[in-house]
């Protein structure tokens, strides 16, 4: 990093809102390049303390328990991405005129001179597939890269390393998108859009805004889905670069600008020569892992996102072809008497779930947790006819039972009444007992896990281990 940079940060006074996975670093880069930083955090639990401690011991200052007081002279916040627009502090920074920045706007706004361009992604469900998806394609292409964001390595670590990238697949959320204001990608997409962090952003309006905000001032490709209009809408409404692209992915045949599936083969209608007349194969469905509809669309996105990058058809086969999904993403756990039992325990959400019985024809289906204000009538009615049968389990499990009350009367029920560390066993016990030869039973909670497990992952490895014990 050039000296001029640095000298703009010697005494500056920074604030920074929340300790956790993003505030200590952003906190440590901060005094590393001579800023004055204090740091705010609600909190002032044990793990608070010791982050504290360890900070405070570089020469950092902390003040625990509030995070809605302004320290006088702040001339920046630098906020946590989950603290919400509506905060005291924030207000107070708006009245005294005091940016704020995300850490994303951060690591932006310390890239050197050089730096590797971003391809970034953002959506309601499947960001993290893709993501990586598009790493695997840009490494096949033998390119330096990493997936990044709310991913893998730290942006920080990723922007100011010893190790130079040709180029970054970044993943963004709402929340960093929205204290992101300077970002400008090379390209871009918005997988989907559906109602989700609404008690963040306070309306589906201010979180569509924030996810189109990936699209300003891209430079070549503003990647939207072809069924999902309101992600096109989001790239009409965008300022980009003169001569940047419109391009679209579809399950279906692609028109011009757009990537498609024909006959099971991925094709491209967007980057080649004479996109009238002309297609490029990329890849064949078969090459992607788990080939569900929702995952040949994350292939098509990461696809577009590598074309706009210049990468040749035959990295974007061999980078999928090498890709293998994270844990509990639609998961193969076992086959049990002919019975396939699929952990989609990352489906916290309505719009995930849904995705996920999409890619099955007869399904037992074991969801519930906690509902985050979400309604389940859209889920239930559009997968009625998929279900065999239904367990569920969970503090918010009554809503999803008088949604298949409404829509899938004629579906069998099982309403478990225990959060104990047994309950999925049973679950799974219950689900056996419903399935039949050629059925899958799939966990896709369609709610968050905290009010039975630690995280959506430690559900998951409950589902796997219940099934694992059919199987003795």
């Amino acid at each position: 990093m050039g000296s001029g940079q640095v000298t703009d940060w010697q005494g500056k006074n920074v604030t920074v809102a929340g300790l956790g996975v993003s505030g200590v670093p952003a906190a440590k880069v901060l005094h590393g390049l001579g800023a004055h930083v204090t740091v705010v955090n609600d909190g002032d639990d044990e793990r608070a303390r010791t982050q504290a401690a360890e900070l405070e011991a570089l020469g950092v200052t902390v003040r625990l328990g509030d995070g809605d007081t302004l320290p006088e002279g702040t001339e920046l916040i630098v906020t946590a991405p989950g603290w919400r627009p509506d905060k005291p502090l924030f207000r107070a920074a708006g009245q005294a005129g005091v940016p704020v920045w995300g850490d994303v706007e951060l690591a932006w706004r310390l890239r050197g001179p050089d730096a590797a361009p971003w391809l970034a992604v953002t959506g309601t469900n499947g960001k993290t597939t893709t993501v990586q998806m598009l790493a695997s394609i840009l490494e096949a292409a033998g390119l330096r890269t990493a997936a990044v964001g709310n991913i893998g390595v730290s942006l920080l670590d990723a922007v100011l390393g010893e190790e130079p990238y040709d180029v970054l697949a970044v993943e963004l959320s709402s929340y960093q998108l929205h204290w992101a204001p300077s970002l400008r990608a090379h390209s871009a997409a918005v997988l989907n859009l559906a109602p989700d962090h609404l008690d963040w952003h306070g309306s589906m309006e201010a979180y569509a805004a924030d996810k189109g905000r990936i699209y300003e001032g891209n430079r070549v490709a503003c990647v939207y889905n072809a069924a999902d209009k309101a992600t096109e809408d989001l790239v009409r409404e965008a300022d980009v670069e003169e001569g940047c692209r419109a391009v679209g992915f579809t399950l279906g045949t692609p028109g011009p600008s757009q990537l498609g599936v024909v006959d099971g083969i991925l094709v491209d209608r967007a980057f080649v020569e004479n996109r009238h007349g002309n297609a490029q194969e990329l890849a064949e469905v078969s090459d992607i892992h788990p080939p569900a509809p929702h995952n040949i669309a994350n292939a098509l996105a990461a696809a577009a996102l590598a074309r706009a990058f210049g990468v040749p058809a035959q990295a974007v086969r061999d980078g999928l072809r090498a890709f293998t999904p994270d844990a509990h993403r639609i998961a193969h756990v076992a086959d049990v008497d002919g019975v396939a039992y699929v952990d989609d325990s990352k489906a916290t959400n309505t719009h995930a779930a849904q995705a996920s019985l999409a890619a099955y024809e007869s399904i037992v289906w074991i969801a519930g947790g906690l509902a985050k204000g979400a309604t389940f009538d859209e889920l239930v009615a559009s997968s009625a006819k998929r279900l065999r049968g239904a367990v569920l389990i969970g503090a918010d499990r009554a809503r999803i039972r008088d949604a298949l009350a409404r829509h899938a009367p004629e579906v069998p029920v099982v309403d478990l009444d225990r959060t104990d560390t047994g309950a999925m066993l049973q679950a799974v016990q219950e689900a056996r007992r419903l399935a039949r030869p050629g059925d899958t039973v799939l966990l896709a909670p369609a709610c968050a896990s905290m009010d039975m497990f630690a995280n959506y992952n430690r559900r998951g490895e409950a589902f796997a281990e219940a099934v694992s014990g059919l199987g003795a």
